[in-house]
This record gives C-alpha cells, structure tokens and sequence, in this order.
C-alpha cells in the first residue's frame, strides 16, 4: 500500500485540505494518506521545506510526497515532480521541494505538462487539488513520471540551506525556529561527519559579532541546565540551543540569521 504525503499552509479551518485528499482518493482509493503539516505559515516556502526535508529519511521506500506552499500559483512557476532515490516529490517549483529530494538523492525532474491526465477543469488558485494532489495518486499507482510530464534540466532551490564549509569553517544560517527557542541551522549531520566533529569536540561561534565557545554533545543534559550546547536532534540538523532555556531569546537570532562557525577541536 502506498503512502502519499501532504504538506501545505492551508491550515485545517476550511475544506482545501479535504478537497485535497478526496482528489488523491479518487484516483488511488488505496492509499495511506499522511499529513506532515497543514500549519506551515502562509507562503512560508522555506518553513514548509524545511519540514519536509526533516521528515522524509522516515518514510517507507515509493512514499510520494506532496508540497503545496504556493504563492506563485497560477503564474510562471513550473508543476514539477523531482524523482529522487526511493521517493516522489511534486509541488510548484519554487524551492519548496529541493531540500527534501536533495537529503534522499535528485535522479529525475519533470514538468507537469499532460493535462489530459488532470481533472476536466484545473482551477487557476487552486492546484494543490486539481494537479499537485492528482499528480502525486498517479505516481502511487504506479504510472511512470514520463507519462505525465515532459523532462527538465533543473529546479528552483533554497540557497539558504547551502553552508559554505572551507576546511573547519562553516558559515551556517538558521533555517527554523522550534518551540523550545533551538536554533536550527542548515549544517547537516553529513557536514558535520565529513569534518569528523564527536562528541566532546568543541566550536568557536560568532554570532552578531559576539564570540562563544560551545561544545558538539549528543544530549542537552551533557551541560549544566542555562549552558549553551550544540548538537543534532531528530532531524539530522545541526541545533543551537540551551539546556532548558530558550537560545533564540539569549543570542537574538531569527530565521535566516548567519551564524559562523569553527572547529577548534
């Protein structure tokens, strides 16, 4: 049985995430329908890619995921679907979908161009449920991305989630905000493995010209309850953040903030 995803800034007060889902069901009756967040902010593209990359390593292989974070629509921007190793991804082409294919492996890219696979009439506002949503139950049924678009070269992404990374450096920007005030950065667990940092190893850190030295652990209770730690959480990114506090409120830092970063030891 295949699983699709859902992800959008719909919210769940009207009915376009219903709308969605019986679009999908229609088509692919079988499914298990999967809700990652309907909460993303409103046009928030990076939000919603940034939840999207965090949860797809946990979903079973041929999952098909579908983004909807669409300020764009119904202009210019691309319906793509993004083939990656062991999934789909489909949704507008604005970025929104790169940070998640790119953590599983980008193989194929194609644009959405057959519309006679789409509902008779496709709404102009309204393409998570008349293309993104159909689109995504084909692929669950086993119908081949060629089928339903034509192959491209490219695709938008968040520059934000590229670190530059020289030697010991990085030069890290935060990428998302959690409810307990971590500072999540777009250093993935890879970089940090690549730069062989452990357990113990410890970070010069700039930030807004004031100077820290914060140690890598794997816990926050490796540091006294108010001391700032670094460390990768469930997502697999790398997180400022303070044991039992709040580290945006102390270091005043909001999304897209660059942090500096280097390895001392």
């Amino acid at each position: 049985m295949t699983v699709i995803t859902l992800l959008t800034d719909y919210g769940v007060r009207d009915s376009y995430v219903a709308e969605v889902k019986g679009a999908i069901l229609k088509i692919a009756p079988e499914v298990t329908i999967v809700d990652i967040s309907h909460d993303v902010g409103n046009y928030d593209i990076e939000e919603g890619a940034f939840h999207m990359a965090r949860s797809v390593p946990y979903f079973p292989k041929d999952t098909v995921h579908v983004g909807v974070v669409d300020p764009g629509v119904g202009g210019e921007r691309k319906p793509i679907i993004i083939q990656a190793q062991g999934a789909y991804f489909v949704g507008p082409d604005n970025g929104l979908l790169a940070p998640a294919a790119e953590r599983l492996g980008v193989e194929r890219i194609y644009e959405i161009t057959n519309t006679n696979m789409l509902p008779p009439k496709v709404s102009d506002v309204f393409h998570g449920r008349d293309v993104f949503g159909p689109t995504g139950a084909y692929l669950a049924n086993g119908v081949e991305p060629s089928k339903l678009g034509k192959a491209v070269s490219d695709y938008i992404r968040i520059l934000l989630y590229e670190p530059k990374v020289t030697e010991s450096h990085l030069e890290a920007r935060v990428i998302h905000v959690d409810g307990f005030g971590n500072l999540v950065t777009n250093v993935t667990n890879k970089i940090l493995s690549n730069l062989r940092v452990k357990s113990g190893s410890m970070f010069a850190v700039t930030i807004h010209g004031r100077d820290y030295r914060i140690p890598y652990t794997r816990h926050f209770s490796a540091v006294p309850v108010g001391e700032l730690v670094m460390l990768v959480a469930g997502g697999g990114y790398l997180e400022l953040s303070i044991n039992r506090g709040n580290a945006q409120e102390h270091l005043d830092l909001k999304k897209g903030d660059r942090v500096n970063l280097t390895l001392i030891r």
